[in-house]
């Protein structure tokens, strides 16, 4: 959840052109996190449960929801949207302007 304080320290920081470019190209990556927490949650799987189903430890599991996926393996991620009936879906888009 964003908090009041956290939207207006935001709204300042978006005024400074650098830091506005840094957060958009994390765009996909904010948006696979959270369909992957949404979908372990929709199911009703704690982490616990996930790293079960995978094979994947659960303090690694912990790691990618919190942002640390960013040197997960396609096979990995695959794994994971497996145990959640999920498919993974990985596509070039062009960059925006």
């Amino acid at each position: 959840m964003i908090t009041g304080s956290f939207k207006k320290h935001l709204a300042e920081q978006m005024k400074d052109p650098a830091f506005k470019k840094a957060w958009h190209d994390l765009d996909s990556e904010f948006e696979l996190l959270e369909s992957m927490i949404k979908a372990r949650e929709k199911s009703g799987l704690s982490q616990s449960e996930l790293s079960r189903r995978t094979g994947i430890k659960q303090p690694a599991i912990s790691r990618l929801e919190k942002g640390g996926y960013t040197k997960a393996t396609v096979e990995t991620l695959k794994k994971i949207a497996d145990a959640l009936d999920s498919r993974l879906v990985i596509k070039l888009q062009p960059k925006r302007a």
